[in-house]
């Protein structure tokens, strides 16, 4: 903290009230935000990512492409890349997640927006712009999910008949997705990462991890959200929009909706696997234990999708013996 009031009071414009630094939200990284008032009548919002867990310079780069195609993204009005501080403007105090629980009657609008800019983002994709989402990287998150869900969380250790089963599971995976056209991914386009915002909605997030990959990536984390829960038929609807919009735009989706609706479950699958194992980890190893109140939401996830392909059933059997739980059912394509 005394670094952090030390940075500001270098910066003249705009004057800030050192006194009014107060927390804003802390997320799932090493990374916290405060709010600052400044003599203009204005917040601001100050970012911590501490050196070396974390780095502030592929915020500042992202920023900057996505806020060059008019995209709303925080503007990156000051920085110490060494302390790893940035001042931002303020995109207020809104989430999407907020606004769901408060104007349930603006739910639609609101994804309508947020489908809006993700066929946006998409349509100005270009290749070796942002780090390739790769398939190693892809495994490499997969591989959380046995290490720290079923091995740590559940206390599982695996055959050698349950490892090569599940690992052909994840073979399917990611041969579907890699197969799958590429466009920029932000890889974190959900409720929390969203503002509400009068004029240019909506305001986007946490973007700094943002990578060349998917097209199917970040319409699962929208409307297969880990902290948000909507009715197939509203999922399905939605997708359907989406999908529209993106061959309007020109977008490289499949023409068929079945084969695209395909490639976003099984994209799904990897992310809510990944994120399983995320929680876990964030629970027993960074004491953040309120992750795992989003856990059954996840899974159900995971256990709906594995059950409509017979190549991802493997899947389904090894969950039922390890957590001794049925199945549920839902639609198939």
């Amino acid at each position: 903290m005394a670094a952090i009031h030390a940075w500001l009071a270098q910066i003249s414009s705009p004057a800030l009230l050192a006194a009014s630094l107060r927390p804003a939200s802390a997320d799932a990284s090493f990374r916290c935000y405060f709010r600052i008032d400044a003599t203009d009548g204005k917040t601001y919002i100050v970012m911590d990512a501490p050196q070396p867990a974390e780095d502030v310079r592929p915020f500042i780069q992202i920023a900057e492409l996505f806020a060059q195609i008019n995209l709303t993204v925080p503007q990156v009005l000051a920085q110490d890349t060494n302390q790893g501080f940035l001042l931002l403007s303020d995109l207020g105090t809104t989430t999407y997640f907020d606004a769901f629980k408060t104007e349930p009657e603006r739910v639609h609008s609101l994804y309508m927006d947020a489908i809006a800019s993700l066929v946006q983002m998409q349509s100005h994709s270009q290749p070796e712009v942002l780090p390739e989402y790769d398939r190693a990287f892809f495994l490499r998150e997969l591989m959380i999910f046995p290490e720290w869900y079923l091995g740590i969380h559940r206390g599982a250790t695996l055959t050698e008949e349950q490892n090569t089963s599940l690992h052909k599971v994840f073979d399917a995976l990611l041969a579907n997705i890699m197969a799958q056209p590429q466009v920029y991914v932000h890889r974190d386009y959900h409720s929390r990462n969203l503002m509400v915002m009068e004029q240019g909605n909506p305001g986007i997030l946490d973007f700094q991890g943002a990578l060349y990959g998917p097209i199917t990536y970040d319409l699962v984390s929208l409307l297969r959200d880990a902290y948000v829960y909507w009715d197939e038929d509203k999922v399905l609807d939605w997708a359907i929009r989406y999908w529209e919009q993106a061959r309007r735009a020109g977008l490289p989706i499949s023409p068929e909706f079945d084969s695209f609706y395909r490639d976003f479950e099984f994209m799904g699958l990897q992310r809510h696997l990944k994120i399983l194992g995320i929680f876990a980890r964030l629970a027993h190893r960074d004491g953040k234990q309120h992750y795992l109140k989003d856990i059954p939401l996840v899974m159900s996830y995971v256990r709906k999708t594995a059950q409509r392909y017979n190549i991802l059933i493997p899947l389904l059997r090894l969950l039922d013996v390890i957590e001794d739980t049925a199945p549920v059912v839902g639609f198939t394509f």
